[in-house]
């Protein structure tokens, strides 16, 4: 039961991937002052660092590296069940617990800007 409550413990946290980082800092502000773990990658958890916030990069957070250029790095269980458990269904919790999962109570993105990029691709 004490693993359980680990699971649901107070702590909060969000994964931060955007590409347009210009207003990044307001929002690292929100989450440091309520406490809330940053989990990022790439260019984002670069910029994070930049600023000088605490951030833990996705491969550590997954215990596994990003592959195939940076194309594939969050796509992992541990992130994604981290995201859709349902936090009022008794077996999810318990397939987070046997995992040792945690949950990411926030997703922090923005659109990719796909038109600049296929402009530059041509």
């Amino acid at each position: 039961m004490g693993d359980k409550k680990n699971i649901m413990k107070k702590e909060r946290s969000a994964i931060i991937s955007v590409s347009n980082k210009s207003n990044l800092k307001p929002v690292l502000d929100i989450l440091k002052k309520n406490n809330i773990k940053i989990i990022s990658s790439g260019g984002t958890f670069k910029q994070i660092q930049k600023l000088k916030y605490k951030c833990i990069e996705v491969s550590n957070f997954t215990g596994f590296n990003e592959i195939l250029q940076g194309r594939v790095k969050t796509l992992h269980p541990k992130i994604h069940a981290g995201i859709l458990f349902k936090r009022n269904i008794k077996s999810h919790l318990n397939d987070l617990k046997k995992n040792n999962y945690e949950k990411i109570d926030f997703v922090i993105t923005n659109f990719y800007p796909f038109q600049d990029t296929l402009k530059k691709n041509k």
